[in-house]
């Protein structure tokens, strides 16, 4: 499979090319170029199939040209000793759970993939690279998981400064050996802006080979579409036409799946599920797309106001509102809802989700109230344990960490405090590389 930017179909590139620029030149995501259908495939996936052999034929199916058979399943066995796993819930909706890896989000498929297909292929070349990548929450915390102690790999990570939760800010701090948490005065938005200034900067570039961990870089996307693979071979004998329900804030993840049903998954519908910041349902609406400044929520993650993966989703739709709208149905859901959701899902059925699985349950409740009682999948991006300051104000209970994140408590903080301006970023990047 080749790749080219969604601004530019002329230049075609590997995806090797695409894995290690992160961001085309011309400033647009790149996106496949041929369409496959995987359909035979994934009718061969059934419940017994494990989420490994699932990756693993996918990366050889999408990826042949650049990693043969045994490099795919090499790739798949070492990025993912974890799996999702589903739990079934009342009214019709089950929850797929994608927070079982290292850094309890939903993130980890994609960063573990990115960090092995990249090792595999430095290893081979005798390279080294640097990691550049922003994060409102989850993806610095997988990132930095993923490659800490990767010898050809440094790991450059942004935050905004006070936006992201106390056991986050530990995920992203207290790793060291080749990963930097650098603490930017601002937001998500000044963050994201910073990187993509960086790599389309020749005096960086021509010094450093540069690399994206966000959601823009196809090495992190294409992993993503690997779990609806892997829940609809679950579910497609008792309920195949499951509407899969998003939290959403960069828009990767919806993304991933789009993709997936693009390759012949026979995904009905989706459904997006933002917080305040609610660019794509308004674009849903008025068929007006108005990227809007961030506004912070207790669903941090995805404080996005403007969402990077659009571009892909509008180059997949050929630009046209109404194909948006025949394939996904949007909702928003404020703080004080997704509070009541956690408290109503918990007082139910006894079970604790974080608060944009909250988001997300909560949309696929508004969508069975317009669309009828149908079976919906919601995607659980975080484990609760990770936001224990919401869940104990709303429920009076503290979620149990998994062991992964108890340790953090007790290492200390290093970060790097920089202004909100990508000068500040080049600053850092040339001094320090």
């Amino acid at each position: 499979m080749h790749f080219y930017s969604t601004r530019n179909s002329d230049d075609m590139v590997d995806f090797s090319t695409a894995l290690f620029q992160g961001l085309a030149p011309d400033g647009g995501l790149y996106i496949p170029a041929e369409q496959a259908d995987l359909s035979v495939i994934f009718s061969r996936f059934g419940n017994e199939t494990s989420f490994t052999e699932i990756a693993g034929e996918m990366i050889f199916s999408l990826l042949r040209s650049t990693f043969n058979r045994s490099q795919s399943f090499d790739i798949a066995e070492k990025a993912f000793p974890f799996s999702p796993e589903i739990t079934e819930l009342q009214n019709n909706i089950s929850i797929l759970e994608l927070f079982h890896g290292k850094s309890c989000a939903f993130k980890d498929f994609g960063a573990s993939f990115l960090a092995q297909s990249m090792d595999t292929l430095l290893k081979k070349r005798e390279r080294k690279a640097v990691i550049l990548t922003a994060t409102s929450g989850d993806t610095g915390s997988a990132v930095a998981q993923a490659f800490v102690g990767k010898n050809n790999i440094e790991v450059v990570i942004l935050y905004p400064s006070g936006r992201v939760s106390p056991l986050q800010e530990k995920q992203l701090t207290t790793l060291g050996e080749n990963i930097r948490a650098l603490e930017v005065k601002g937001s998500f938005d000044d963050c994201q802006k910073m990187v993509k200034d960086a790599f389309v900067d020749k005096d960086i570039t021509d010094k450093i080979t540069l690399s994206s961990a966000n959601s823009i870089n196809l090495g992190r996307l294409i992993p993503q579409s690997f779990y609806y693979v892997w829940a609809y071979s679950r579910i497609k004998d008792h309920a195949p036409e499951t509407v899969f329900t998003v939290p959403s804030g960069n828009f990767g993840n919806l993304t991933a799946g789009l993709y997936a049903q693009s390759w012949g998954l026979p995904i009905s519908r989706f459904v997006a599920a933002t917080n305040a910041n609610d660019v794509v349902p308004k674009y849903l609406e008025d068929g007006f797309y108005n990227p809007m400044a961030s506004v912070h929520t207790i669903s941090n993650a995805m404080d996005v106001g403007a969402p990077s993966n659009y571009e892909r989703m509008f180059h997949l739709f050929k630009g046209k509102v109404e194909n948006f709208r025949n394939k996904i149905s949007a909702y928003r859901v404020d703080d004080t809802t997704t509070e009541d959701t956690i408290k109503e899902v918990y007082e139910k059925e006894k079970y604790i989700m974080c608060p944009h699985t909250a988001v997300g349950y909560k949309a696929a409740r508004l969508f069975q109230k317009d669309n009828g009682d149908q079976p919906l999948m919601v995607l659980s991006t975080a484990h609760p344990g990770k936001f224990t300051e919401v869940i104990e104000k709303v429920i009076s209970v503290k979620p149990e960490l998994p062991e992964e994140l108890r340790k953090l408590e007790r290492r200390e903080k290093v970060s790097v405090i920089i202004e909100n301006t990508s000068e500040s970023l080049k600053d850092f990047l040339l001094t320090t590389y």
